[in-house]
């Protein structure tokens, strides 16, 4: 009874606050302090040629506990403005890279 209260309560705020965007990209640096560079890569066709043409961006995440590396897989949700490039915060790392080292 305690837990459906509980995820009523939570399903609830989401409805109210909204659900945050999420993207899914590869670190490109840590270089700096609590601060990722992740690169999306979005497939789109074309509108002409019918193609399929790979689009790239760079975003600027938080990354508190500095758990990403170079490499890695990350999943990045929206927050609010924490700087004036950073707009999104680190969730989680899908897939670690091989290559990847700790930075020290």
């Amino acid at each position: 009874m305690a837990n459906e209260q509980a995820a009523t309560a939570a399903n609830e705020a989401v409805a109210e606050r909204g659900v945050r965007q999420e993207l899914t990209g590869v670190v490109t640096s840590t270089k700096m302090q609590k601060t990722i560079v992740v690169k999306v890569t979005r497939a789109v066709q074309h509108p002409l040629y019918q193609r399929v043409v790979r689009h790239a961006k760079k975003y600027y995440a938080h990354d508190e506990t500095g758990e990403a590396h170079v490499g890695d897989t990350v999943r990045i949700v929206s927050t609010r403005p924490l700087s004036k490039l950073k707009r999104w915060r680190l969730q989680d790392v899908v897939q670690r890279s091989s290559r990847a080292l700790p930075k020290a």
